[in-house]
């Protein structure tokens, strides 16, 4: 099975109205050239920082303006679309970093809350404590999308292999790694972890990874990327706001798996 897919390379933006814009204008780019599928970045709903403190714009569910403004584009397009994550309002005084998927009926089927924390300190200056703002989840995500079995991750995840290596177990074909990935560490490891991840499960990487300056300091990556399950990157959104486009052939992962079956031969061991 194959199928066109873009994902969303968007800017940090500093409300809900102005990421849904930026999103949407991409969205329809992406509809015009063919694609069937869509996926946005991490905190793909707007993304705000103080200092090492992230206080993006949120709401309820319910409330969400730019959810609902997919889940409105998603319907009337009837198109899917894997929402990376927004910020969701949250017990006490913390938000939920919690991904959707959407159906071409707008409904939403699925739900992840990123589970690992990017709680880093690269430097004396450079320090980044998401568990000060964001409550993690606890429950992995797999979920059925017309273009193969999806598990859903967000950014950090990604350093952490046996989640992908039990999601795929579980039977995921794409590895979805939504993220707004820092610059810094981005240069030298984004690349690297999004093949690993590939490689290791004989699996899709769809990674959309927002890109620029963040309100408030800080600066996301951009190279939005597509990795195979061989592990080639097939697309790289490089450095700019846009729609990535992909041709993903599912058929590649059994292939991919059958000649390097790894998956089966995973074996208890004792340390």
């Amino acid at each position: 099975m194959k199928s066109t897919i873009a994902l969303l390379q968007t800017s940090p933006q500093p409300t809900m109205q102005s990421a849904l814009d930026e999103a949407l204008t991409f969205a329809r780019e992406a509809l015009s050239s063919g694609a069937s599928f869509l996926a946005s970045p991490e905190y793909s709903g707007g993304m705000v920082s103080e200092g090492a403190k992230l206080v993006p714009p949120h709401a309820s569910e319910e409330d969400h303006a730019y959810l609902n403004g997919i889940r409105e584009f998603a319907a009337s397009n009837r198109i899917c679309f894997l929402v990376g994550s927004v910020a969701i309002t949250g017990p006490s005084d913390k938000i939920y970093n919690r991904g959707f998927f959407i159906n071409e009926h707008g409904e939403i089927v699925s739900r992840y809350t990123k589970i690992h924390m990017f709680d880093i300190q690269l430097s004396e200056t450079a320090v980044y404590e998401e568990s000060a703002s964001v409550e993690a989840g606890s429950a992995a995500s797999l979920l059925d999308s017309p273009i193969g079995k999806i598990g859903h991750t967000i950014c950090y995840d990604l350093r952490f292999p046996s989640l992908y290596r039990d999601l795929a177990h579980a039977g995921a074909e794409i590895l979805a790694v939504p993220a707004a990935f820092t610059r810094r560490t981005g240069e030298v490891h984004w690349h690297v972890l999004n093949r690993a991840r590939a490689i290791e499960n004989g699996a899709y990487v769809i990674a959309p990874c927002s890109v620029g300056k963040v309100p408030g300091g800080g600066e996301a990556y951009g190279h939005s990327l597509v990795v195979d399950p061989w592990g080639a990157v097939i697309a790289d959104g490089g450095t700019e706001p846009g729609a990535v486009m992909a041709e993903l052939d599912l058929s590649l992962v059994g292939k991919v798996r059958r000649r390097i079956p790894s998956l089966t031969h995973d074996k208890p061991y004792q340390l």
